[in-house]
């Protein structure tokens, strides 16, 4: 069976992959080491790494199902790395993944995960962040100041539908947890379809 037949494809992923890298594009430096959590199908991985040709790749994923697909889509790609099973809630995060990055990147998972899981992102972010390292989430968002797109809410209830633990979380949750570890929010970038990249650092 050729690597490609194992690829999955995700609609979305393939809609936001642009306007994500241009992002990566502007405020990454030219070159480092990426730890991505969440890869999904891989898709993300396989277009950021042609995207970014300085940058080391380590793409990573919940589902142990997830792997085949991520390697598949990233077959080839001599600067990323085989994906590594992640479940982000278990303390130390495997051996295999670098000890130090220089950015995370994390694309739709906070709201598709038990609220448990954002914290565990940001203290595995304040673990394995370099100095001046970056970490990077995409996704909705509810914000006090901020009518809810009616999309939003849609989704919103549809992932609590599906699991109680799921749901669009309010941003000042986020930045508290996110704080509680020394991490503090830099950037609030919008996005395409009612989306937010937001950019941490430490404090």
């Amino acid at each position: 069976m050729h690597a490609s037949d194992a690829r999955l494809h995700s609609p979305a992923a393939e809609r936001n992959t642009a306007p994500i890298l241009a992002q990566l594009q502007a405020l990454l430096p030219a070159q480092g080491l990426m730890l991505e959590i969440a890869s999904g199908t891989g898709q993300h991985a396989a277009a950021f790494s042609h995207g970014l040709p300085g940058w080391q790749w380590q793409p990573t994923d919940y589902e142990a199902s997830a792997l085949a697909s991520i390697n598949a889509w990233c077959a080839g790609l001599e600067r990323v790395r085989p994906a590594v099973q992640l479940d982000v809630l278990r303390s130390p995060w495997p051996s295999q993944l670098p000890e130090v990055v220089d950015a995370m990147f994390c694309a739709n998972m906070i709201h598709i995960a038990p609220w448990a899981c954002t914290g565990a992102l940001m203290q595995g972010a304040a673990r394995h962040l370099s100095a001046q390292g970056l970490l990077i989430t995409y996704g909705p968002y509810l914000e006090e100041a901020t009518p809810t797109a009616p999309g939003n809410l849609a989704f919103d209830m549809d992932l609590r539908s599906r699991n109680p633990a799921w749901g669009l979380r309010q941003l000042h949750d986020v930045v508290k947890v996110a704080g509680e570890v020394g991490l503090r929010l830099r950037d609030r970038i919008s996005m395409p379809v009612n989306n937010l990249l937001l950019v941490w650092t430490r404090v």
